[in-house]
């Protein structure tokens, strides 16, 4: 997938695209119907079917006081985006010129002069534009005016209600991953670089692979049974694991730490990305009296992960099986 940053730099093929609009944090269900949406309509008419977000997210331009739990990453969100089989992604630079672009100069600028789009694709309550004027029958309009096609995609639900990013975020909040996986379509997993601890876990017969989080996470501080993958293509290894997300209360606390246990693992993980997939939702985090007490729930806790991860089933997802997650 081509991913563009300055929509100046769209190579020729790719103009007179079908082009989905938004900014798919989580890059969920309700999105990918969005993205399919675009996808069917390029397959239709033979075009290229692309995307555009916004970075930073517009809430982060707007409201910089106030922490957003991001789902994904740009990075993941643009992963995903391939495994989805989008042939491009236009990563537009949200700042204060362009809060200040009505939505009809948005459109005249973007969409019709350096994209010359054949189509747009937005979900139900997509807006864009200074003061949020370009909503979904707005684009519909425009499209009208300058000869693009316009799909609105209506809102998508699942067993928890409607889906949407905050439905989601409040999900993890509260340790509630199976739930936030049927509306994500796949698993929730985090990425970062292994960093050395305070060994803690290893004095106690737990050896951990620690990963520093974002400060913005909002997950439910507590046990949880985990996948988690090395490496990438033919190389990727998984390994069932389970999970403390917290700040270790039983040891004065601190910074919340992602520390994990991979079952039948040995070797040294310092300095290697990891993946970790959230698979099920084991207890809260607690304050022991004793490490010996704590020794004794932490084996209670990787039989319970165990036995969670031997009864999940394999993934059966398109957006799964396309990026290639190893284990089931």
């Amino acid at each position: 997938m081509r991913v563009v940053h300055e929509v100046s730099d769209l190579p020729s093929a790719l103009t007179g695209a079908s082009l989905a609009l938004g900014n798919f944090d989580g890059v969920h269900r309700g999105h990918q119907a969005v993205l399919m949406a675009a996808m069917a309509v390029a397959a239709e008419s033979n075009t290229a079917a692309g995307a555009m977000v916004f970075e930073p997210h517009p809430r982060q331009f707007f409201q910089p006081q106030v922490p957003l739990f991001r789902l994904t990453t740009e990075e993941t969100k643009l992963e995903l985006f391939a495994a989805l089989g989008l042939d491009f992604t236009v990563v537009m630079r949200f700042d204060a010129a362009l809060a200040r672009t009505r939505a009809g100069a948005f459109v005249e600028e973007y969409l019709v002069r350096r994209l010359a789009i054949s189509h747009a694709v937005a979900g139900f309550d997509f807006q864009f534009g200074k003061d949020r004027e370009g909503t979904p029958a707005f684009l519909s309009r425009a499209g009208k005016e300058h000869g693009f096609g316009v799909t609105v995609v209506d809102r998508v639900s699942g067993a928890e209600g409607p889906i949407s990013s905050s439905a989601i975020r409040r999900h993890l909040e509260a340790g509630e991953v199976e739930q936030a996986a049927r509306s994500l379509g796949y698993r929730w997993f985090v990425r970062g670089e292994v960093v050395a601890g305070d060994k803690r876990g290893r004095d106690l017969g737990f050896p951990t692979a620690n990963i520093a989080l974002p400060a913005t996470t909002r997950l439910r501080y507590g046990i949880y049974a985990v996948r988690v993958r090395r490496g990438a293509g033919d190389e990727a290894r998984a390994y069932d694991a389970v999970a403390s997300f917290g700040v270790r209360p039983t040891f004065g606390g601190g910074r919340p730490v992602l520390e994990v246990f991979l079952f039948d693992f040995s070797g040294d993980l310092y300095g290697e990305t990891i993946e970790v997939e959230f698979v099920g939702f084991i207890r809260p985090e607690e304050n022991f009296e004793s490490a010996d007490a704590l020794v004794a729930r932490m084996n209670e806790d990787a039989a319970a992960a165990r036995d969670l991860l031997a009864a999940a089933p394999a993934r059966d997802s398109r957006l799964d099986a396309a990026l290639g997650f190893a284990g089931g």
